[in-house]
């Protein structure tokens, strides 16, 4: 039978009254137990009463929790959350995990108000037990409704950061560790991103040690044990999210090798086959600039020699020989395309792993093929020395706001990818070849250091003394040699349509639900009842 609001205020004073003889007063506490039976105002009453005197009565614990779990379901979105509001209440001792699981499925709510008042009743009990609260959490991820255990996972994501240091003690780090190993079992694409992210952001991770761990565990993702298969977009998909997560990973004392030594072998000799996992995306350059990014991190190479030549013939080519000329005129009707963007991400991996094998050119590779190489090293830096002065024509006397619009910023980033290349075409150029120049990668973001020298380094040169092939023979009318139009334009098709994914933000992981290929190790099901 529900209880009246007299009912309820009645027993509350003898209760209130009771101070130390409260135990005596179990009748008087079922009554508010009962007060969620009742009206909107009774359940509103029921809600306060029930956790302030909660904890004396232990015996009637069960009933009180389930009680004020009725009022978190209630039709009555205000009297949901003065029950959520009120739930951390009850979390002591042996209720705590249970609080937390409860409060974890409640994450589900469409109600911004309530879920708000979810997280705050989350973050409340996780600062009174961290690993009670994580058990809850992780106990929904692994077994609760799609929508709890994607909630749960964001909510570990953006709150474990902010928690205090003194409730992130190693044990409960260790714990996290353990439990999101398991989780990683069968996982999305998203998932795996916002787990890295958790995982990453804990202070025993930040050792080398901790960071060859969370290295070990993409390993473990990316399958670097099988084959890829070019034309599975899903499986394209899976390796470059998980080569996104390595990559920050990486050091001097955390080696890229395993995932260079896979790029080389089974992506490279691929490269044209793969399937994009998103219609926009130009997943040829995307694959080049992983492998770019990880090269300098690669540590000893088991088929270092292999490799290195598998490099070298993907970049030839991207390096055209020159048109043939016949009585001095150009046969083809159509030069070369100069595919910049392209041969920046190659020169730089061959020049990264050439360090380690620096005479390659000199004994791996014939006489001829070294003498080939040079002369579509030459073609190249003669057309990148046409159109290094041309971008800096173009943007010469352009500050601030003038250099922020979209077709300034594109020749900005031509002009960084073409002065790598002449960097590196210069030290190719040594004899014996040199390797040690160091550039920063047109997309990542330039040191003061690095620009400060760049800035001396370009006053020094001019467009015509650029280059190992510094020349004054005229350059045949072909050549780079461009319209007013096509100055504002990256040179090659494939260049200009790339441009756009320069932004170093994207590697940051999945946009719009790009989850797929991941769910592939288990068969977790959804929909679970729990």
């Amino acid at each position: 039978m529900a209880a009246t609001v007299e009912e309820l205020y009645r027993n509350y004073g003898i209760l209130a009254d009771a101070k130390e003889d409260l135990s005596k007063h179990k009748d008087a506490y079922q009554v508010i137990l009962d007060g969620v039976k009742g009206g909107p105002k009774e359940k509103r009453l029921a809600a306060q009463f029930i956790p302030k005197f909660f904890s004396s009565f232990p015996e009637l614990a069960d009933a009180a929790i389930n009680a004020q779990l009725d009022l978190c379901e209630d039709e009555d979105v205000s009297i949901r959350r003065q029950a959520i509001k009120e739930l951390p209440r009850f979390a002591s001792g042996e209720n705590l995990p249970r609080v937390a699981d409860i409060l974890t499925q409640l994450l589900q709510t469409d109600d911004s108000a309530e879920f708000n008042q979810v997280n705050t009743a989350l973050i409340s009990i996780f600062k009174i037990d961290a690993k009670g609260t994580l058990g809850g959490l992780f106990s929904q991820i692994l077994q609760g409704e799609d929508v709890v255990r994607e909630r749960a996972i964001k909510f570990l994501s953006t709150k474990l950061k902010t928690m205090p240091d003194d409730a992130m003690t190693k044990e409960v780090e260790d714990y996290i560790f353990i439990e999101t190993k398991k989780v990683l079992e069968d996982v999305t694409g998203e998932e795996f991103v916002l787990l890295m992210r958790i995982l990453s952001g804990l202070k025993s991770m930040q050792t080398v040690s901790g960071r060859q761990q969370l290295v070990e565990l993409v390993v473990e993702q990316a399958f670097l044990e099988q084959a890829l298969n070019p034309s599975d977009s899903d499986s394209v998909d899976r390796l470059l999210q998980c080569t996104r997560q390595a990559l920050p990973l990486f050091s001097k004392n955390v080696h890229s090798t395993r995932f260079v030594t896979y790029f080389c072998e089974f992506v490279l000799p691929n490269l044209s086959l793969l399937t994009s996992p998103v219609a926009e995306l130009d997943i040829q350059l995307e694959v080049l600039k992983l492998l770019a990014e990880m090269s300098p991190y690669c540590g000893d190479m088991d088929k270092l020699e292999v490799n290195l030549n598998m490099l070298f013939e993907k970049l030839l080519e991207f390096m055209p020989l020159p048109p043939e000329e016949e009585n001095g005129e150009n046969a083809a009707n159509e030069e070369p395309k100069l595919q910049f963007s392209y041969v920046e991400c190659l020169l730089f991996s061959f020049h990264q792993l050439g360090k380690k094998l620096p005479d390659f050119l000199i004994d791996k590779i014939s006489a001829e093929k070294l003498k080939d190489f040079k002369i579509r090293l030459q073609y190249f830096a003669r057309g990148l020395q046409v159109y290094i002065r041309q971008l800096r024509v173009a943007l010469q006397g352009k500050t601030g706001d003038a250099l922020k619009t979209e077709e300034n910023k594109i020749k900005v980033v031509a002009l960084k990818i073409t002065n790598n290349i002449n960097v590196l075409i210069k030290d190719l150029f040594h004899n014996p070849p040199s390797y040690k120049s160091t550039v920063t990668l047109s997309w990542k973001p330039v040191q003061k250091t690095e620009t400060a020298a760049a800035a001396i380094g370009q006053k020094r040169q001019s467009g015509e003394d650029i280059g190992p092939t510094a020349t004054t023979k005229k350059l045949p009318t072909n050549l780079p040699r461009r319209d007013a139009r096509q100055i504002y334009n990256p040179p090659s098709g494939k260049y200009s349509a790339s441009i756009g994914n320069f932004s170093y933000e994207q590697r940051g992981g999945f946009r719009g639900g790009r989850g797929r290929g991941f769910g592939g190790r288990g068969n977790r099901s959804r929909g679970r009842i729990y």
